[in-house]
C-alpha cells in the first residue's frame, strides 16, 4: 500500500466496497479537504416537472448530488452549507475502522435518500434535500475499536 497518499486511498478502498453509487473523490492539496461526492438517480417515468436549484426545470430523470467533506480544523476554509456533512480529522488521520464505518453509513443515508427521492416525485412537496442523522452517525462512531490510522495525505 501507498502510505503517501494515507487515509485517501483507505478511503477509496472502503468506498469501493462498501457504497454502491457513483461517487467521485477530490483532493483539495492547497485547503486540506478531501471532498466525496456521489449521484442519485431517479427514473422519473411520470415525467413530471421538477425545478434544480438553479431554476432550470425539467422532466427527465432526477439526478441528485451530494458531498462531505473531511477537512483539518485549523487549515480548511469552506461553507458548511455547501456539503451533506463535515467531517474534521486531526494529525492522527483517520482510521481503517472509521473509514468503513463511514462508507457504510453513507451507503445507508444514499439508499434512504434515494427512497426519499423517489416519494419526492409523488409528492407535493416544494423541495428535497438529504439528511444526515448526526446522533445515529457519532452513536456508531463511538462503538467503533480504532486500531489503525492513516494520516493526510502527503505531497
Amino acid at each position: 500500500m501507498n502510505k503517501k497518499n494515507g487515509f485517501l486511498d483507505i478511503l477509496d478502498e472502503e468506498l469501493s466496497e462498501n457504497f454502491h453509487y457513483d461517487y467521485e473523490i477530490n483532493w483539495d492539496k492547497k485547503n486540506h479537504g478531501i471532498t466525496v461526492s456521489f449521484l442519485l438517480e431517479v427514473e422519473n417515468t411520470d415525467g413530471v416537472e421538477v425545478e434544480d436549484a438553479d431554476g432550470v426545470a425539467s422532466t427527465e430523470n432526477l439526478l441528485y448530488e451530494d458531498a462531505i467533506l473531511f477537512y483539518n480544523p485549523e487549515r480548511t476554509q469552506f461553507n458548511e452549507e455547501d456539503f451533506l456533512a463535515t467531517i474534521p480529522y486531526d494529525p492522527e488521520g483517520l482510521s481503517r475502522e472509521f473509514l468503513k464505518y463511514f462508507s457504510e453509513f453513507l451507503q445507508d443515508t444514499a439508499d434512504e435518500g434515494l427512497s426519499n427521492l423517489m416519494d419526492f416525485l409523488e409528492s407535493d412537496e416544494e423541495e428535497f434535500s438529504l439528511q444526515w442523522n448526526w446522533e445515529k452517525f457519532e452513536a456508531g462512531d463511538d462503538e467503533l475499536v480504532e486500531t489503525e490510522f492513516f494520516k493526510y495525505p502527503r505531497y
